[in-house]
């Protein structure tokens, strides 16, 4: 039997001590640690899993920014209790609480919704005011994360609904932990939204999604971009229009998206930024875009693309803007007498995870495009400071259970590519 063989199939033996975890006892980098902890003992409605991938989240700069003051840490004492990190991974049952063994088994895999719908449960004490008028928890916060070997899964998890099983129980680990960032694409584009006719004397019918037949734009094709731009072939624009400053990230696109846009008849275009407005012109006979998706965070660039809406059309605001330059101007008359729309969204449910996890399986989206490192855990710390100084562009995964590896940097990753690099380093 191969390393890769016992990892997925011997399930059921005895789990170890003490784990390998990351973990932040406060604000900035200097109190990140990889430590060693005791490996959780699951309650009577409590899961212990093994986590078997887990990709590296940029909102974890926001957390080492704010630490206690963070949102879904709310007053928590990070140094007395340090909180494990991690919003996405891959997660396979190894342990199982007394209440819970009817619905559950060893050796099940699930994808985890970080972003948890929920009032605290455990340890409300340790919130400010008891965790008054507090209604969400999450992942990677206050609840257990994925950058560790195992991860404990609380009531909150299970109540919210956030613990997803995978249409597809062979997915790649990786795909997997793809399927939180990728939700996030996904949920945005549910917000957009438009009001359709068949004839002057027809009902208006709500069309959620991006327009079929219509003008698409993504600004910005970092690797959420270009995620974007993938995920906006599934409603059929006729032409899809990608704008970035750098001509590398728009040859990623032609090569990465470029097949299936030519497969599903899509007119793809890739264009730098002094050359979109004439794109959008002549792809639009000069009525616009029907569905502008930002994914930059940039003020001037947002405030500039509004001008480049169709009647009805729809501005998605997809890159957080930073406080302080976080006010547009808005044309009230374009509203008023264009029907402009602008839409926002911040990560998604436990829906959006499922829909993503199925689009995975379906082929509907390649995660592989997005990967651009892999390691152990050990790189955990070095991959966030890549992040906080954008110096990496896309998704690094990390497998836990695997030795100290060196980064690796690559293009595309796939399943084979990750049986192998488990099998050697395993």
């Amino acid at each position: 039997m191969t390393n890769y063989d016992r990892y997925t199939k011997e399930l059921d033996k005895p789990l170890p001590d003490v784990m390998h975890a990351l973990v932040a006892a406060g604000r900035g980098f200097d109190n990140l640690a990889l430590t060693t902890l005791p490996v959780p003992q699951p309650g009577p409605n409590q899961l212990l899993a093994r986590v078997d991938a887990a990709g590296v989240c940029t909102s974890i700069i926001k957390l080492i920014d704010q630490g206690p003051d963070h949102t879904f840490i709310n007053g928590w004492d990070m140094q007395q209790h340090p909180v494990i990190l991690g919003d996405e991974g891959s997660v396979t049952l190894v342990k199982i609480g007394q209440n819970l063994r009817d619905p559950y088994q060893i050796g099940q895999r699930f994808g985890i919704q970080p972003a948890v719908d929920i009032d605290p449960i455990n340890h409300r004490q340790r919130y400010r005011d008891n965790a008054k008028n507090m209604h969400k928890c999450a992942v990677g916060y206050t609840l257990g994360g994925n950058l560790a070997q195992y991860i404990l899964i609380q009531e909150e998890v299970l109540q919210a609904g956030c613990l997803l099983p995978l249409p597809n129980p062979d997915q790649a680990y990786f795909e997997v932990s793809m399927a939180e960032p990728i939700s996030c694409v996904y949920s945005a584009q549910q917000r957009n939204y438009h009001l359709l006719k068949k004839g002057p004397h027809a009902p208006r019918q709500p069309h959620i999604g991006i327009l079929p037949g219509g003008l698409t734009v993504v600004i910005g094709a970092g690797s959420m971009g270009r995620l974007h731009a993938e995920m906006a072939l599934a409603f059929n624009p006729a032409t899809l229009i990608v704008s970035d400053l750098v001509p590398e990230r728009l040859d990623k696109v032609n090569t990465t998206i470029g097949p299936k846009a030519q497969q599903k008849n899509v007119r793809l275009l890739t264009v730098t930024p002094d050359k979109l407005a004439d794109a959008v012109a002549q792809s639009s006979n000069n009525r616009g875009v029907d569905d502008l998706i930002l994914a930059v965070g940039i003020r001037p660039v947002q405030q500039n693309a509004l001008e480049l809406l169709a009647p009805g059309g729809v501005a998605n605001l997809f890159g957080g803007l930073p406080k302080g330059q976080h006010l547009l101007d808005l044309d009230a008359l374009a509203v008023h007498y264009r029907e402009i729309k602008l839409v926002g969204s911040s990560g998604g449910e436990p829906s959006d995870l499922a829909a993503t996890l199925d689009a995975i399986a379906k082929h509907d989206v390649t995660p592989g495009n997005y990967v651009a490192a892999v390691g152990s855990l050990d790189n955990a710390i070095d991959v966030l400071r890549l992040i906080k100084e954008t110096k990496i562009d896309g998704k690094a995964i990390l497998y836990p259970h695997i030795q100290p590896t060196p980064l690796q940097w690559t293009d595309t990753w796939n399943k084979q590519q990750e049986i192998d690099l488990l099998e050697n380093r395993l």
